[in-house]
């Protein structure tokens, strides 16, 4: 007999014997229990009534971290089956992740599973002594959309085992939410399925049946006690009230009565002599409605000496209901100190600070986590946290400036548990707009901002981001990206302003737009952020292939220049924000090779880079923030990761998950003397100096008064007009543009109607997303609005008989960071749907193409075949400014920010190249005003010496404007015919119209002017 087969006689019996005993029990015992245990609802039987499919349908479907990893799932005929006559079998060998999910449909209404005890289910064990994940799924809006409930059990048994798991036994996940949360409560009414996730590591099989529930709830699963909050702050002598409600799954009212027993115990705080003890009972008699409350009330004394803040828990406990997840605390505000006093200056009140700080409360001042990974917030008093962040796509439920505010207020309120009571600073990726909140305004990308050579435009883009984020509780924000793109085939091309240091510096007016003034005295104020100078240095220029980061080709990889260009081209724009008082920069995940022997090294190690040229020789006084887990790339182990960076000069470690390992290395470094208490004090001066020109020790948390504002008609304006003066105007054949209301417009492309390829990257979530992600209009919509007489074919399939013009809009989909380099699967060509778009509509009629994308895409084997070209880079969510220039509303006035390649093999190729032969130049830029100048030569000589007395008066204005009309002129002339000897002088002189050397710039686009 096989001991599977052992195992099916040895249940059998035991079934058998149950069943004699159940026999032998009075009868009045029988019929309580049955009245007492609900019969058990099946969830899965495996018999073939839940399909292998996935959602919006019900089923049974597999995942996994790579193709490897999701195991091989069957219904198997088993003999021994402990219910039916199949069980679910499957073999797995899984190196990252894999498992799989039995969803519940999503186009029907959730299960209520409240009336339960649990869940159980049969396993086939293995004695492996592995552990295998399950997890449930809580509300949202389907099983994919559903709040995250896990444990697990152990594989140390052989045969068939019925695993039964109580729902109190589950915890919220912290590792991962797919929609971030919603309201961390196990709510049963309202239940999209399980999960199991199988062990990795080794190859191995599994079999499981009869997934049901289980048992009758107890009144403890179904009703719980809580607080309305987890920290009562109060100022010394006043008196908190903490408030106790129960409430009941399903708003049910209690059967039985509840009561809570309270007691003022233990905490920093003296009993009798800096609070007056409570001791006592709630009772919340039986029929009490979900949602009943009663106060209790502690009372502070005030003794009139200065001190840090003090703690008293309020002790609870519970009969009858779950009792809260952790102990409520009145905190005796921190009075009476002078890092306190908001009218000493800024230096003062951090030495005070400092020089009261434990190590510990220094340490997690240079720690930063991830929202994701700190639950309900316990961990921010715990390990004395400085710092939050959302990463991309990392947001509350519902994605509203409400929900925002509140989230963030509640972490603040969890810093208001720490001694010295310091306020987080919370910081979001708002790289184009508030990007991650939805029905934000949503601006071009970095490199359509250059395009637009607008500098007062770029502060008020910055402008508008940083009303829209502080009203939303976030007072930091990782940007500005000053990046100088030297490679297009580099997946984050779009976040820089161009190619030419000098274009970058011009639009650094941004941090103005985002900080304020430069002295830093307007980051107290409701509509300012902290803004960050981020990739310090040289992530524009790492080599195509020199990646060492999965399957990134150039993000993240070697840049090697000498210490000239080095300076030239990249630290440049570093010393610009560093002048404009940037508050915060980042390290580039990037390794810099400057041919010194050394090799690449990583820019976190690099302390000649940040300690020495950006703190001591520009005279950086913020503070340096990590890239997402950037020293996990260092070589050596995690103590060395640790110290190296912060030895180098980054004061704060982004650790999103990896918070509590840091905090205790750094720690340990500190104490063994490899990072001494210098280094240490001064990381967390510049940190705490941030926090105070914030204003954050006043007003910790959100100011929403600006809320109203977000996304609104006059923000949304900004956003237009930005969009419009992006568009680049690259041929215009026989004045196809501006297009006329009167004519009849046929629209095609992939891109013309849909904002989330309009928004690109970075938007809502880290890598964006094709389809309708947020409010805005898009390009399609745009022309209706403007009163086209528009019909609109994606893929042109439809006649194509009886129009004046055809706009076929293609280009690119979302992508974000190295996920989007050439050769990690993505290139510089149009689809092959867009290509057919093109080609259809621009056989059938005169056409305009429009290149939505984050980076040039080569077109020159159809340049021949369209009447007129436009870069439209990733305009935002305003496609209404794309309509304003193709209607004539405004004027084309864009100019290419980087150089457009006749091929790929042509890249790098960049402004100032030995040579240079693109389809066109840096600087191009075609206009439909109507004051195009004309004259040749003669009226060239006239704007020189126009450029050159205005030069010598330091009249820039007048200067630029005669630079302009040079430009203008000469690119009449060329028209598409753009030569190599053309090219070169043509874009040196957009370099040296930037760097004011406006007679220079003329007489280089004479010198284009003769070779066209």
């Amino acid at each position: 007999m096989t001991g599977l087969d052992r195992n099916s006689v040895r249940r059998t019996a035991v079934l058998a014997g149950a069943a004699l005993i159940v026999g032998l029990l009075p009868l009045a015992s029988a019929g309580t229990a049955a009245a007492a245990d609900p019969d058990p609802v099946p969830v899965d039987r495996f018999e073939g009534e839940v399909p292998f499919a996935s959602q919006p349908a019900e089923g049974l479907f597999t995942w996994g971290g790579d193709a490897d990893d999701p195991p091989e799932l069957t219904l198997a005929e088993r003999s021994d089956a402990p219910e039916g006559a199949k069980v679910l079998a499957g073999d797995y060998d899984i190196s990252g992740y894999g498992g799989f999910t039995h969803d519940y449909a999503a186009d029907q209404p959730g299960h209520d599973w409240s009336a339960h005890k649990g869940i159980r289910f049969w396993w086939d064990g293995q004695d492996n002594g592995k552990k295998t994940a399950f997890e449930i799924k809580d509300g949202g809006a389907n099983g994919e959309a559903s709040e995250l409930w896990t444990t697990s059990f152990t594989d140390d048994f052989s045969g068939w085992k019925q695993i039964e798991i109580p729902f109190g036994d589950f915890t919220y996940r912290t590792d991962y939410q797919p929609v971030g949360g919603i309201d961390q409560v196990l709510g049963l009414t309202q239940m999209w399925g399980y999960a199991v996730t199988l062990p990795v590591g080794a190859p191995g099989r599994f079999a499981m049946d009869d997934v049901e529930l289980y048992g009758k709830a107890d009144q403890s699963l179904r009703a719980s006690v809580t607080t309305d909050a987890a920290v009562y702050p109060v100022k010394e002598g006043g008196t908190a009230s903490v408030k106790v409600s129960v409430a009941t799954t399903g708003s049910a009212p209690i059967d039985e009565p509840v009561t809570v027993a309270y007691e003022s115990a233990g905490g920093t705080a003296e009993s009798g002599k800096d609070y007056t003890p409570v001791k006592g009972e709630i009772t919340f008699p039986a029929g009490t409605e979900s949602g009943a409350s009663r106060t209790v009330r502690v009372p502070t004394l005030r003794d009139r000496t200065g001190e840090a803040a003090e703690t008293v828990p309020l002790k609870l406990t519970v009969t009858g209901a779950k009792a809260p997840a952790e102990t409520p605390q009145v905190v005796i505000d921190a009075h009476g100190l002078p890092y306190l006093d908001a009218k000493l200056p800024v230096k003062k009140r951090v030495a005070d600070l400092l020089s009261r700080m434990s190590l510990a409360e220094k340490a997690g001042q240079m720690t930063q986590a991830e929202r994701g990974a700190i639950g309900a917030g316990g961990d921010i008093a715990a390990y004395d946290l400085g710092s939050l962040l959302s990463g991309g796509g990392s947001t509350p439920t519902p994605n509203t400036p409400a929900a925002w505010a509140k989230m963030i207020d509640g972490y603040q309120l969890r810093a208001q548990a720490t001694r010295f009571q310091i306020p987080l600073i919370y910081g979001v990726d708002a790289v184009h707009g508030h990007n991650n909140l939805a029905g934000a305004t949503v601006m071009p990308h970095n490199i359509g901002i250059g395009a637009t050579r607008d500098p007062a435009l770029a502060e008020r883009t910055g402008a508008v981001t940083a009303a829209e984020v502080r009203a939303t509780g976030v007072p930091w924000d990782f940007a500005p990206c000053l990046c100088v793109t030297r490679d297009e085939r580099w997946g984050r091309s779009y976040e820089s302003f161009g190619e030419d240091p000098a274009l970058v510096e011009s639009m650094e007016t941004v941090v103005q737009g985002l900080q304020g003034d430069r002295s830093g005295r307007d980051l107290k104020d409701d509509d300012r952020v902290l803004a960050t100078a981020k990739h310090f240095v040289g992530d524009g220029g790492t080599a195509y292939g020199s990646s060492t980061t999965g399957s990134y080709t150039v993000d993240q990889g070697v840049t090697k220049v000498g210490r000239q260009e080095l300076e030239a081209v990249h630290l440049a724009p570093f010393q610009e924000a560093v002048d404009r008082g940037v508050g915060t920069v980042m390290p580039s995940y990037s390794s810099l090779d400057l041919g010194d022997g050394q090799g690449p090294v990583k820019m976190h190690a690099r302390a000649d880079m940040i300690n020495g040229v950006l703190k001591d020789r520009m005279g950086f006084d913020g503070f340096v923030i990590s890239d997402w887990n950037a020293i996990d790339q260092l070589p050596g182990d995690y103590a060395a990761h640790v110290r190296t960076s912060v030895n180098a000069g980054v004061d704060m470690m982004m650790v999103p998950y990896g918070y509590k390992e840091f905090s205790a290395t750094l720690i340990d470094e500190a104490k063994a003397g490899r990072v001494t208490d210098r280094r240490i004090d001064d990381a967390v001066a510049r940190i705490l100096a941030q926090k105070f020109r914030l204003g954050l020790f006043e007003k910790p948390y959100a100011d929403t008064g600006g809320a109203s504002a977000i996304g609104s008609t006059a923000h949304r304006a900004v956003a237009r007009q930005a969009a419009a003066e992006s568009q680049v105007l690259l041929k215009n054949a026989g004045s196809v543009l501006p297009l006329k209301k009167s004519q009849k417009v046929y629209v095609a492309g992939s891109n013309a109607d849909d904002i989330g390829n309009q928004t690109g990257g970075w938007t809502i979530t880290w890598q964006g997303s094709s389809g309708n992600i947020t409010p805005g209009t898009t390009i399609l919509q745009g022309m209706r609005k403007a009163g086209g007489d528009v019909t609109y074919s994606k893929d042109a399939s439809a006649s194509t008989a009886g129009y004046d013009v055809g706009v076929v809009v293609v280009g690119e989909t979302p992508y974000a960071e190295g996920v989007g380099d050439v050769g990690n699967g993505n290139d510089l060509e149009l689809t092959a749907a867009d290509k057919a778009a093109v080609d259809t509509v621009c056989a059938a009629m005169k056409c305009a193409v429009l290149i939505v994308s984050g980076r040039p895409q080569l077109i020159g084997d159809r340049l021949g075949d369209v009447d007129a070209l436009v870069a439209s880079w990733l305009p935002g969510t305003e496609g209404d400014g794309v309509a304003d220039v193709l209607y004539g509303r405004r004027a084309f006035t864009g100019q290419l920010p980087v150089t457009w390649p006749k091929s790929e093999s042509q890249l790098p190729i960049n402004v100032g190249d030995t040579s240079y032969d693109p389809q066109f130049p840096y600087g191009w830029g075609l206009t439909t005003l109507t004051n195009v100048p004309g004259g040749g030569t003669a009226s060239l000589r006239a704007l020189a010496l126009v450029a050159a007395a205005a030069e010598r008066a330091g009249a820039g204005t007048v200067a630029r404007t005669a630079v302009t009309k040079a430009r203008l002129l000469v690119q009449q002339k060329i028209g598409t015919a753009v030569t190599a000897a053309s090219a070169k002088p043509f874009a040196d002189a957009d370099h040296l119209l930037l760097t004011g050397h406006y007679a220079d710039a003329v007489a280089k686009l004479t010198q284009a002017y003769r070779a066209g």
